[in-house]
């Protein structure tokens, strides 16, 4: 294995497995302001817009993890 000084995004991933779920929040946060720009009228509604998009993205999201963790853990037992 070479090593070498220059960071090579797409060959050398950054190791950050063990804190994937604070990216969440940027991810929804750039979604929510593409799909915004386009869908907002004035902009003055423009940054409440995103805000409660990016809530909406990240509670849901919470709620999915929760509803796959019940469903797993007390629905699928009971199944099999």
């Amino acid at each position: 294995m070479v090593l070498t000084l220059a960071y090579r995004p797409f060959i050398d991933p950054i190791d950050v497995h063990t804190l994937w779920y604070l990216l969440l929040v940027p991810l929804a946060l750039g979604v929510s302001a593409a799909y915004k720009a386009v869908r907002v009228d004035e902009l003055r509604e423009f940054p409440r817009a995103v805000l409660v998009m990016t809530a909406q993205i990240v509670l849901g999201m919470i709620a999915l993890g929760v509803l796959s963790y019940v469903f797993v853990q007390f629905v699928v037992p009971r199944l099999a």
